[in-house]
């Protein structure tokens, strides 16, 4: 069977465990009604769609634009997608302050790990 793009996206998504909304979002898009009209081929997928599901979501390239090889570049981290999904649903301030607790909490841990 062939599918298209679309098909493919909706494919990454749902392997993904992502509603169309929580996917949208992660990718920058302010609508999760353009995403869901890209799903049902009412939108076509262009090239700024495709280089941040890939950049983001772990997606192969030529998977989703051809449907070859791997739907995934890398084993997916269910924690890492959550964690992604969520940071890019906080506003810039929350996002500063989220990645200033992370450093810190590296920093103990590596300290933790040196005693």
């Amino acid at each position: 069977m062939n599918y298209a793009i679309n098909d493919r996206l909706k494919e990454a998504r749902l392997a993904l465990k992502l509603s169309q909304r929580a996917f949208a979002k992660g990718i920058f898009l302010k609508s999760a009604g353009y995403y869901g009209d890209i799903e049902t081929h009412r939108n076509e997928v262009n090239e700024r769609v495709v280089e941040l599901v890939c950049s983001i979501y772990g997606v192969n390239k030529v998977w989703l634009k051809t449907g070859k090889g791997k739907m995934f570049d890398k084993k997916i981290d269910n924690q890492l997608e959550e964690m992604t999904v969520l940071f890019n649903q906080l506003n810039i301030h929350f996002k500063g302050y989220v990645l200033t607790q992370i450093r810190q909490l590296v920093k103990l841990q590596n300290i933790k790990e040196d005693e």
